[in-house]
């Protein structure tokens, strides 16, 4: 029989869920408790919230969320990072924290919005670039053709005057001989 303890949790795990644009599970088994205050410290920091949570509590916050995807990434010891927000950056940032204790630390998979993914894709979202950088690349991809016409057509107008100034010299110099 559930306690009200644990529809709580359930409720609250739930939201977090639903409010959560991406998430990554994570196997802490290993850890000891200091180095996982500094992994949630350095997560903080960057606006992610470890949440270490009951694997049959989440599965019934999943179901409650319709997130069924992320049901079979709960076995064992589990940390969900989540975040709502930059998705790359929460990859970047769970990759930074866990970095010292990558033997023992190993990524599960995660989900982006509603789709899940495995770990070797989290790993390829944390070598992503910043979200700035890419749109900068993008407005640069656009610019280029705009740049480039515009070159070409000042290069018409820059020989045209070349043109005109060499006809004056050699006028001038006409002028002088004669």
């Amino acid at each position: 029989m559930p306690t009200d303890i644990k529809r709580q949790a359930v409720a609250e795990l739930a939201e977090l869920l639903r409010s959560s644009s991406a998430m990554a599970v994570a196997d802490y088994r290993g850890l000891k408790v200091s180095d996982m205050q500094s992994v949630r410290r350095t997560l903080r920091d960057s606006g992610v919230e470890l949440t270490i949570a009951k694997n049959r509590l989440l599965k019934i916050a999943a179901d409650e969320a319709d997130l069924a995807e992320l049901k079979p990434l709960l076995s064992g010891p589990t940390a969900l990072a989540t975040i709502d927000g930059d998705e790359a950056a929460m990859a970047k940032a769970l990759a930074e924290a866990f970095r010292p204790y990558s033997r023992v630390v190993t990524m599960r998979g995660g989900m982006l919005g509603s789709r899940a993914i495995d770990a070797s894709q989290l790993t390829r979202l944390a070598t992503l670039p910043s979200r700035e950088v890419l749109l900068s690349k993008i407005a640069g991809g656009m610019a280029a053709p705009m740049t480039s016409m515009a070159g070409v057509l000042a290069a018409n107008i820059r020989n045209l005057i070349g043109v005109l100034n060499a006809v004056a010299e050699k006028k001038q110099q006409s002028e002088t001989a004669a």
